[in-house]
């Protein structure tokens, strides 16, 4: 049997989401965790492998198992043996077609930047962080050149593995709740490190250190070098994954929509 699973976590408490040899990842404690109810060794396969730090209010994943359980053991019980930083929200039986990655038609990130004087306390290593004035219109403005395919050679890491960077975005809108940014980006895929490093160009634009046309000419240059640094990860949210309705989802199989907490 496939089963589909919802996931939850606090990325701030492992190094990411594939597995590694020191086994504090997230893929890592869930497989842990699922071994114990399957009683045999569960590989998972996620919608989006997340950067360490990252967090996620909608992960998708799915295994396979020959062992006979109800689907409240996947939820109930796989949380009882997993770290309080992640949990299954829902666990679904899924045609042996579905695939958490390749049936994916497209990702939703939120990225949440706290624009005040003083460092977060309270919520850190949940929110990025600048002190300097940010001019949001600005960056709202040098995002539009982002909206459709392009190639996104200049904000992909070197160590990106995608066999091309041309990805679509369908959407990216940048608007400010007091002093908090957020940065909402919906696109088929993502390239390693292409939202950290689109945050960090935008937030060149907001504080006024490169013009709003700069954003475009990055883009068109393909020079990974001629960009702004990679932005913290701390702000950075997987907040849904989009399939087409024949699977059977929670959401009507089309999006998980992220909570209200994230200052929607």
């Amino acid at each position: 049997m496939r089963v589909a699973i919802g996931v939850e976590y606090a990325g701030n408490a492992f190094d990411g989401w594939q597995t590694q040899p020191g086994g504090k990842t997230v893929q890592d404690a869930l497989e842990r965790a699922l071994a114990v109810i399957a009683q045999a060794p569960t590989k998972l396969v996620c919608a989006g492998r997340t950067d360490a730090g990252v967090h996620a209010t909608t992960q998708v994943a799915h295994f396979d198992t020959v062992a006979n359980r109800p689907l409240e053991a996947w939820v109930r019980g796989v949380n009882s043996h997993l770290p309080d930083s992640v949990g299954v929200l829902w666990a679904v039986e899924a045609d042996e077609a579905f695939h958490a990655r390749f049936s994916a038609e497209s990702r939703h990130y939120r990225y949440v930047l706290l624009n005040r004087r003083v460092r977060p306390a309270l919520m850190d290593g949940r929110v990025g962080w600048i002190h300097g004035s940010l001019d949001h219109e600005a960056m709202a403005r040098a995002a539009e050149c982002l909206l459709g395919e392009h190639d996104f050679t200049s904000f992909r890491a070197a160590a990106c593995q995608a066999k091309s960077p041309v990805r679509f975005m369908h959407a990216l809108r940048v608007h400010r709740q007091g002093d908090v940014v957020l940065f909402d980006f919906h696109a088929n895929a993502f390239l390693h490190h292409m939202i950290r490093n689109l945050v960090g160009a935008l937030v060149y634009v907001g504080i006024g250190r490169r013009p709003v046309e700069w954003m475009a000419e990055v883009l068109a240059v393909r020079n990974r070098t001629l960009a702004a640094p990679t932005f913290a990860p701390d702000g950075l949210y997987l907040c849904g994954v989009e399939y087409p309705q024949r699977w059977p989802l929670p959401g009507g199989g089309r999006i998980i929509a992220p909570p209200q907490l994230l200052l929607s």
